[in-house]
């Protein structure tokens, strides 16, 4: 399959940048195949912002880099009407969301008000400024970091901006080993200037038609529902996953089972997948929260309580 083939290569040259990450960049591509977006959830240092300029160097696409300030606003991100006396109109200056692919760093330490402007932008594709609609260029991508640990001058994401998020990573510190060779690879030259195109973004629309060709048995439907079931009726949970996070996960299936060269899901797959697709869709109540009782690791459970289906998928 031509996604398994050009995964390879996004995987190679990942590698070259950041040693390790080769799970991550699979999620990633993805989510790029999906149309989904993706939150990085991680301290500072672990090559967030590094692998988000690997990835657009990799596709060749406009990529942005946006600070999010508690002093940001929503007209920071997507543009402003201005006077333009010498045409003696107003113009429209476009924002960095009109971009391909964005970086949106520390999204948690915007305000509310500015959070809500990537609303529309991240599930329309679109963005409204006094009247008009625009529509956003294709692809349209969006990462996202936070920062799990500090947490002042930080506003937590609502539950309707976690929900537009694909998936929800971390990349975690790095063997022994694999820190060893990032530092032979780093510590003579800027490694990310000789990252060379492998996908252009033409060849996307091509990858998304072979993603959609991928078999999704009944028992696969079902088994997604079931664990979307098991999280709405969890004594330790007060808000269940929705329709939207089974439609998401779906997708994701899809793409994954192509990045791996098969036309077929496996429940393995769902097994891989869950903790990233439903973990931060999920509320707990105040009274069971604990470091040993979180989104995961009820995630976790549920995975171990529901009976996964055990056909031959291979024979479809």
């Amino acid at each position: 399959m031509r996604v398994c083939e050009l995964s390879e290569k996004l995987r190679n040259n990942v590698s070259q940048v950041m040693v390790g990450c080769e799970q991550a960049s699979d999620l990633i591509f993805m989510c790029l195949l999906s149309e989904g977006h993706v939150l990085l959830e991680d301290v500072p240092g672990t090559g967030k912002t590094m692998l988000a300029k690997t990835i657009a160097k990799s596709l060749n696409v406009e990529f942005k880099r946006i600070q999010f300030t508690p002093d940001l606003i929503p007209s920071d991100l997507i543009g402003i009407n201005f006077y333009n006396q010498v045409k003696g109109d107003f113009e429209f200056r476009k924002g960095p969301l009109f971009s391909q692919m964005i970086l949106a760093d520390e999204i948690n330490r915007a305000a509310p008000r500015t959070q809500s402007a990537l609303l529309e932008a991240m599930e329309e594709r679109q963005i409204s400024i006094d009247g008009t609609t625009l529509k956003l260029n294709s692809p349209f991508f969006v990462m996202a970091t936070e920062n799990p640990v500090e947490n002042t001058g930080t506003f937590p994401l609502p539950e309707a901006q976690l929900d537009r998020f694909m998936i929800k990573m971390s990349l975690g510190y790095q063997s022994k080993e694999d820190e060893i060779r990032l530092l032979k690879n780093h510590s003579s030259r800027n490694v990310i200037d000789e990252i060379q195109c492998v996908i252009e973004v033409n060849d996307l629309e091509m990858l998304k038609k072979e993603v959609e060709n991928v078999i999704v048995s009944d028992a696969i439907y079902s088994y997604v529902v079931d664990l979307a079931q098991a999280t709405r009726n969890h004594s330790a949970v007060s808000l269940g996953v929705s329709a939207r996070a089974s439609l998401q996960m779906v997708k994701c299936l899809k793409a994954y089972a192509a990045i791996k060269g098969r036309s077929y899901i496996l429940p393995d797959d769902v097994k891989l997948l869950a903790p990233y697709v439903f973990s931060h869709r999920i509320v707990l109540n105040h009274l069971t929260f604990s470091d040993e009782n979180n989104p995961s690791s009820i995630i976790e459970e549920i995975l171990k309580d529901v009976k996964a289906p055990t056909e031959d998928f291979k024979g479809q």
